[in-house]
């Protein structure tokens, strides 16, 4: 296998995905397989400057050195080889955010991330204008917000973009995204496959009185889907990423995706009425819909697909945080009695101790809020448990209801989806901290869906990789076949894993305790107010 591989860098058959997270930048090269043979990571951090979140130019560009040297030594040190060509390259990141250039190709303000929250008055105007939600993340919203503040960069504006798509032009030349990407810059027409025209105009005549000389059309970037080329990869481009001068040009590179998109190809979950939930710090669940909703949800963003297919995403800002400080106490308390129990057994027995409780939790409620939620119309957060005088306290239900907190404001953005707008969904893929212990996460999130929830039996390889494989997808691609399935026949053939149905008692318990839960929220908001921080 390993002269096969070697064979494969040599000859320039490998595919390269790289993806920028909020705190690691990371590299994964696949073989002809599309098995992973070589990593390479950079760690970096936003700053908060001047009251943005940002990460400057240096930053950028000596994380992907870093990464990719990173890699190119992983691959030499492995292989005994250098990384002289490679046979298609893509790249992600963290989705939204506002990077303006001139005509000059100047970065006319600090990058602007997805993490900003200083966009609410150009949401509350755009939302009504558009009949659709614009989270405060999104690109259109920054530049609005900009335009509402007065800045005066807005008037040199020619073009702007997110990470992803500032890092490929930079590399290729060319001023694109992919669609799912550019789903998280303005709104989507699914049926066109690109922006959708009826808010480009609503947008343009909204600020038609400032007398800019552009158009929003053309200060975008353009659409691409996946699977087709995005440009190649320039020898100003290989600079820029390989200084030594050791790998070659001419790389075709795959139009740039953002994170959500790479999360959704590396879990299987792009066909219509399936989904994946990624449940750890954070959790959020994508759902491929057949159609775009009736109405607008504020709890719900409209993305899609890197073919194009409408997604509603429910993002949460908490998930494991507060079950974490809890199997950590209830490790403290065995400390003291001289019992040293391994932490995964811990948690193995403490969660699995929830599926003795009672389905409604017995008159329990917890709160899991270390942050603000917007779901739920907080902007900060208490974490808090409480309970009725004759609540059944026992370690099943305490387990349980922190279980259901974790999963709790999901439910309640989902159940807009379910119940309101009456979406299917058919399967979905369930990963994170909080499927780690069998069972216990995928039966109570299939109680939450009432859906089939499945975990495989080997871990996503992440954002990086399912970067790759839409790399590998534009260059492998037979004539009409859809990146369903590529995914399905080339890529997850012959994968196994565990796969839950939901239970109608379970189904019936959640949505009591949930029932709770959203009538004490008015506690929570005064413990928010009550408690302040210091």
């Amino acid at each position: 296998m390993s002269e096969a591989i070697k064979d494969a860098i040599r000859n320039g058959k490998t595919v390269l995905g790289i993806e920028f997270g909020s705190t690691r930048i990371k590299a994964v090269l696949v073989d002809e397989s599309h098995d992973p043979i070589a990593m390479g990571t950079h760690d970096w951090e936003n700053r908060l400057e001047n009251n943005v979140w940002t990460y400057s130019l240096d930053d950028i560009w000596n994380g992907l050195q870093g990464c990719y040297r990173s890699l190119a030594e992983d691959v030499k040190n492995q292989y005994g080889e250098n990384l002289t060509s490679i046979g298609s390259i893509g790249f992600s990141g963290m989705m939204h955010g506002y990077m303006a250039f001139n005509q000059a190709g100047e970065l006319l303000v600090p990058f602007r991330t997805w993490r900003n929250t200083m966009t609410e008055e150009a949401c509350k105007k755009l939302t009504p204008l558009f009949n659709f939600n614009i989270p405060q993340r999104w690109s259109i919203a920054h530049l609005y917000q900009a335009i509402l503040s007065g800045e005066e960069h807005v008037k040199d504006i020619t073009f702007f973009t997110t990470l992803a798509g500032y890092i490929h032009w930079k590399l290729t030349g060319e001023k694109v995204l992919g669609i799912g990407e550019a789903s998280g810059m303005f709104p989507i027409d699914s049926k066109a496959k690109d922006y959708d025209r009826k808010m480009v105009a609503q947008f343009d005549e909204l600020i038609a009185s400032e007398g800019f000389p552009w158009k929003l059309e053309e200060i975008l970037p353009k659409v691409l889907c996946a699977g087709e080329k995005a440009g190649s990869l320039t020898p100003e481009g290989v600079k820029l990423l390989d200084p030594t001068g050791i790998l070659q040009a001419g790389s075709p590179l795959c139009p740039p995706e953002g994170d959500a998109g790479t999360g959704m190809v590396a879990t299987n979950s792009v066909r219509v009425r399936t989904g994946n939930i990624s449940a750890g710090t954070s959790i959020f669940s994508m759902v491929v819909t057949e159609k775009a909703l009736e109405k607008v949800h504020e709890e719900i963003d409209m993305v899609t697909t890197p073919d194009g297919n409408p997604v509603a995403m429910v993002h949460c800002n908490n998930c494991t945080s507060d079950l974490n400080a809890w199997v950590n106490l209830f490790g403290e308390f065995a400390d003291k009695f001289g019992m040293k129990i391994d932490r995964n057994d811990l948690y193995g027995v403490l969660y699995r101790e929830a599926l003795n409780a009672d389905t409604d939790c017995g008159g329990l409620v917890a709160y899991n809020y270390f942050s603000g939620e917007p779901v739920t119309g907080l902007n900060e957060g208490r974490p808090m448990f409480v309970r009725m005088p004759d609540a059944k306290f026992t370690l099943a239900n305490f387990m349980r209801s922190h279980l259901y907190s974790a999963m709790a404001t999901l439910k309640i953005g989902n159940d807009i989806l379910l119940k309101e707008e009456h979406v299917k969904v058919d399967s979905l893929m369930g990963h994170g901290g909080l499927f780690k212990t069998p069972v216990v996460g995928q039966q109570l999130m299939a109680a939450a869906f009432n859906s089939p929830v499945t975990v495989m039996d080997t871990a996503s390889e992440g954002g990086a990789w399912g970067m790759a494989v839409l790399a590998a997808y534009m260059i492998e691609k037979a004539a009409d076949e859809t990146l369903p399935d590529y995914l399905n026949s080339r890529i997850f053939a012959g994968q196994t894993g565990s796969t839950i149905e939901p239970r109608s008692e379970d189904v019936a318990g959640f949505d009591a305790f949930v029932e709770k839960y959203k009538n004490a929220l008015p506690a929570e908001k005064a413990a928010v107010q009550g408690l302040k921080l210091s």
